[in-house]
């Protein structure tokens, strides 16, 4: 299946193959220095079957998990190109999640002001969401992607055979981005997941949640209006996952940031949704906390801010509202 996502002089193309990781080199130009960036949670083996068709490959090994969206790393991957002789004409791609995608797009675009970038996903949330759209960033000062560029790959490979060594949790973790954009814009992906197999659903929920994701952001490349639905459950969601104590995933996270955005009269279907996707957790939420951590970001102006509702399933409704008002939303339907 190959997805054009049209965006005039940054066009690409996201091909959704199994298998293609092995023939990655008949769809990327890897003809030169490729800097290969993976972490230590990927299969080596990944890597290692990119780099075979790469003429002059560097595989760089990060550490897995946010503290690898970092300045300090993002100046490690500058210099080992620096060390190893790339140019203008070289390339850097991305094998991993989201985390890796991030880190390597942000350092494809400052490297030389702008090096290739392809994206090589390897996590079911960076395949569905992370991995097009452009956004590429580090985290700084205890903010979540406050550093980075819009900055388009030139390919994008999707691999569901690479979903195989993924613990359960990781899957679910990414199930909650295809939910998300399911309740905005998709009542039959939404229906899917009400009445049907996930697993054997999966390419389909795949390639259904990237062409919702396409349409977005040819609309809306630089998040100026409609791309803020894609930011759906996010608000209160980073607010967990930047409080939280529990080691939620992000996914899990955004997940619980739904539930408070949806109307009363769909909630209990997406809850009932979020349970059969092993998504919904009870924890102890700390409400100054995560008001604290979600509007001190990017999305916050002043006391307000933008969020999208879901009051029927496949339509939504962007507005602003109080950051207070967001935090009574969330504590009212969240409390257990």
């Amino acid at each position: 299946m190959n997805i054009h996502l049209d965006l005039k002089e940054n066009s690409y193309d996201i091909i959704v193959e199994r298998g293609i990781l092995c023939k990655a080199g008949e769809h990327l130009n890897l003809n030169r220095r490729v800097l290969v960036v993976t972490d230590s949670g990927v299969p080596e083996a990944y890597a290692k079957t990119v780099a075979e068709q790469c003429k002059i490959p560097v595989v760089v090994t990060v550490e897995s998990g946010e503290n690898s969206k970092s300045i300090e790393v993002f100046s490690m991957l500058l210099q080992k190109m620096l060390e190893n002789g790339f140019s203008r004409n070289d390339c850097v791609v991305a094998v991993g999640g989201g985390v890796v995608g991030d880190l390597s797009g942000f350092v494809a675009s400052a490297y030389m002001r702008g090096v290739d970038f392809y994206n090589i996903p390897t996590t079911l949330l960076s395949q569905i969401d992370s991995s097009i759209g452009g956004k590429t960033a580090v985290n700084f000062g205890g903010i979540k992607n406050i550093v980075g560029a819009f900055y388009q790959p030139k390919k994008v490979l999707i691999d569901p055979d690479l979903l195989k060594t993924l613990p359960d949790r990781q899957i679910s973790n990414g199930l909650a981005e295809a939910i998300k954009m399911a309740l905005t814009s998709d009542k039959k992906l939404f229906e899917i997941f009400e009445n049907g197999d996930i697993q054997k659903n999966i390419d389909e929920i795949i390639i259904r949640s990237l062409n919702i994701k396409k349409s977005v952001v040819e609309q809306d490349e630089k998040e100026s209006g409609i791309r803020k639905i894609l930011n759906f459950g996010h608000t209160i969601g980073h607010g967990i996952e930047i409080s939280n104590t529990q080691g939620l995933y992000h996914g899990e996270c955004v997940a619980l940031g739904l539930i408070p955005m949806c109307s009363e009269e769909i909630r209990p279907g997406v809850i009932n949704v979020l349970n059969k996707c092993n998504l919904y957790n009870q924890i102890d939420f700390d409400w100054k906390k995560i008001g604290d951590a979600a509007f001190h970001d990017k999305k916050a102006d002043g006391d307000s801010v933008s969020v999208t509702l879901v009051n029927e399933v496949g339509k939504f409704e962007i507005r602003t509202l109080k950051c207070s008002q967001v935090i009574d939303m969330a504590e009212s339907c969240l409390k257990g």
